[in-house]
C-alpha cells in the first residue's frame, strides 16, 4: 500500500496525530500490554478507577430517604422511601442500583458520605482537575496516580487508560500511563476487511513511526471488534426495556463503559502487569429532568460494574481487585424549576471489592446546615486516595499527595 495514502488514512482517522509522527511520540497498543503477562508480582493488587463525567447526584444515588429535609428539598425529584433499595433504617441506593445493593448485603460495597475538598469549585473542569491531580490549592499538571507512577519505575503499562485521551489522573512529573482507545476511528465509507487488514499490514521500507502507528490502527481495530462483541452480548441479555444511553455532556464513556471494563477484564484474565486501570463514563450533568436520566445512567453503572466483578471473580487476580468510583462533585440540595439539581459540592465514592471491608463509612452531611445552599464536606478525597495507594498499590501516600497521610478503615 503507498505509503502517503496510508499516513494521509491514519491521520484523517484520528488513530494518530501528524505532529505525533513527525515528533517520534509513539503509542501502546493492546497487544503490548497483554504481552505482560506473567510480569505481575505475586499478591500485587489491582486499582480500577472509575470516573462518573458530570457531577453524578449524591443524594439521590446514596439517598437519606429518612431524613424529612431530603422529601422537602426535592419534592418531585426526591424517591419514596418505598422505591429505595434500603441499606438500613436511614439509607438506601438508588433504585436503578439492583447489583450494588447485593454487594453490599455481602459487604463487597463501601460508601464512603459527604467526601469533598475545602474551598470547594463548582466548574466541571477545575473540579474535575482538583480531583484528578489531588491539589486543591493551587492547578498542577501531574495527578494522583502519575505520580505513584514516578515512583514506581514510570513503564506506562503499570498504568492504562481504556478511554480516548489519557486523563490527568495517570500523568506524572517523569512518566505517563499508557492509552488504548476504544472508539473514535472515522472510517471511510466504502471500507472493506482486505482494505481494512492492509492498513495495518506492515510495508517494507516505510519509517519506523508510520509501521508503529500501522500496528496501532491494526490494534484499534481488533479492540473495536471486542467492544462490538460486547455491545451485543449487552443488548442480548438486556431485558429491562431502558433507553438507549444519552450521549456523554463533554468528556468520558465514549466506547460505553462496560465495553471499558470488558477490556480490563481481559488484561485481568491474562494476568497482565498493570496495576491501574481507569475509565469512565460521562452523562450526569442533570440539569433538568434529572429523575429518569439519572436512574438510567446508574443502571448501565450497575449492570457494568456487577457483570465485571462476576467476570473477574473466577480468576487469580479477581479477589485482589479494587474498583474506586468518583465524580467531580454532587448536586444542590434544593431540586431546581427543571427537575434538575444544579453544581454543588460533596458526594459520595464508591470503593468495591473482595478485600475491603464493606459498610456506609464517613458523616452524612446536613441537609439543613449547608453552606450557600451546598452541602459541607466531612471526609477529604485525599483520604480516600491515601487508603487505595496504601492498601492497593502499595506505595507511600506522602510521596504522592504532597506528605498527605489521612486514611480511611475499610480494609479487611
Amino acid at each position: 500500500m503507498d505509503q502517503l495514502t496510508r499516513r494521509r488514512f491514519l491521520i484523517a482517522s484520528g488513530v494518530v496525530g501528524g505532529a505525533a509522527l513527525a515528533a517520534g511520540a509513539t503509542a501502546l497498543t493492546l497487544n503490548e500490554i497483554l504481552a505482560t503477562s506473567g510480569d505481575r508480582p505475586t499478591g500485587a493488587k489491582t486499582l480500577v478507577v472509575i470516573t462518573l463525567y458530570g457531577g453524578n447526584d449524591g443524594l439521590n444515588t446514596v439517598i437519606p430517604y429518612a431524613d424529612p429535609a431530603y422529601g422537602s428539598a426535592r419534592a418531585e425529584l426526591a424517591y419514596d422511601a418505598a422505591d429505595v433499595l434500603k441499606l438500613d433504617d436511614t439509607t438506601g441506593l438508588n433504585p436503578g442500583m439492583k447489583g450494588l445493593r447485593d454487594l453490599f448485603g455481602r459487604q463487597k460495597l463501601a460508601i464512603v458520605r459527604g467526601v469533598g475538598y475545602p474551598k470547594p469549585n463548582r466548574s466541571h473542569f477545575r473540579s474535575m482537575d482538583i480531583w484528578q491531580t489531588a491539589n486543591p490549592d493551587r492547578p498542577t499538571t501531574t495527578g494522583w496516580l502519575g505520580r505513584w507512577l514516578d515512583t514506581a519505575g514510570g513503564d506506562p503499562r503499570l498504568a492504562v487508560s481504556f478511554e480516548k485521551v489519557l486523563p490527568p489522573l495517570l500523568a506524572g512529573e517523569k512518566s505517563a500511563g499508557a492509552v488504548v482507545g476504544v472508539a473514535d476511528a472515522k472510517l471511510p465509507k466504502g471500507m472493506n476487511a482486505k482494505l481494512l487488514g492492509d492498513f495495518g499490514t506492515p510495508v517494507a521500507g516505510e519509517k519506523p513511526l508510520q509501521a508503529r502507528a500501522a500496528e496501532c490502527f491494526a490494534d484499534l481495530v481488533r479492540v473495536q471488534e471486542l467492544v462490538a462483541e460486547v455491545k451485543e452480548a449487552a443488548a442480548d441479555e438486556d431485558d429491562t426495556g431502558e433507553a438507549d444511553a444519552p450521549k456523554a455532556t463533554g468528556t468520558g464513556g465514549l466506547a460505553g463503559l462496560q465495553a471499558q471494563l470488558d477490556l480490563v477484564a481481559q488484561c485481568l484474565e491474562a494476568n497482565v502487569a498493570t496495576r491501574a486501570f481507569s475509565v469512565s463514563l460521562g452523562g450526569f450533568d442533570t440539569h433538568a429532568d434529572e429523575r429518569q436520566l439519572q436512574q438510567t445512567l446508574l443502571g448501565y453503572l450497575d449492570r457494568g460494574v456487577t457483570a465485571f466483578l462476576q467476570r473477574i471473580s473466577s480468576t487469580p487476580a479477581g479477589k485482589d481487585v479494587v474498583v474506586l468510583i468518583y465524580s467531580e462533585f454532587g448536586r444542590r440540595v434544593k431540586a431546581n424549576a427543571s427537575d434538575g439539581t444544579d453544581h454543588g459540592t460533596a458526594s459520595n465514592v464508591l470503593i468495591l471489592g473482595d478485600s475491603i471491608k464493606g459498610g456506609i463509612y464517613g458523616e452524612q452531611p446536613s441537609l439543613t446546615d449547608l453552606d450557600d445552599g451546598d452541602l459541607k464536606f466531612s471526609t477529604d478525597f485525599r483520604d480516600v486516595y491515601a487508603s487505595a495507594l496504601a492498601r492497593v498499590l502499595g506505595a507511600d501516600p506522602g510521596q504522592s499527595l504532597g506528605g498527605w497521610k489521612g486514611t480511611l478503615p475499610w480494609w479487611v
